[in-house]
């Protein structure tokens, strides 16, 4: 758990590509497409996980199209689990890779397929 002591800031979700790679994204006007472009981007930008002591995390989440702030208690088993419990909201990811600079999770749902998050590092 030290290892992912710090800030993360994410900058690619594979869920991301799918939907640039969908017909409407393809296909949509320059108005529409513009404003697709900007909520990934802004979604990019403030998704940022802080990991700190006692097994907790702070991060950004998205409600209502409103970026919440949120604290969440954190458990990590010995395959590499994270569970993440915030206010009764319990989200799993497995961690898939982690280093000095990157970590990328898989979170685990019913719904499959909704890819890796890769974050990276931020130094302050």
């Amino acid at each position: 758990m030290q290892e992912l002591l710090g800030k993360w800031q994410l900058v690619h979700f594979d869920g991301i590509d799918r939907i640039r790679n969908s017909p409407q994204f393809r296909s949509a006007n320059p108005t529409a497409l513009a404003d697709m472009q900007a909520k990934i981007k802004n979604r990019l930008e403030n998704t940022i996980y802080k990991f700190v002591e006692n097994d907790s995390l702070l991060f950004t989440d998205f409600q209502n199209q409103r970026m919440i702030q949120k604290k969440a208690k954190l458990e990590l088993s010995p395959e590499n689990i994270l569970t993440i419990n915030s206010g009764g909201e319990i989200r799993k990811a497995k961690i898939v890779e982690v280093t000095d600079s990157k970590l990328v999770l898989e979170p685990i749902s019913d719904s499959p397929g909704s890819g890796k998050l890769t974050f990276e590092k931020i130094i302050e």
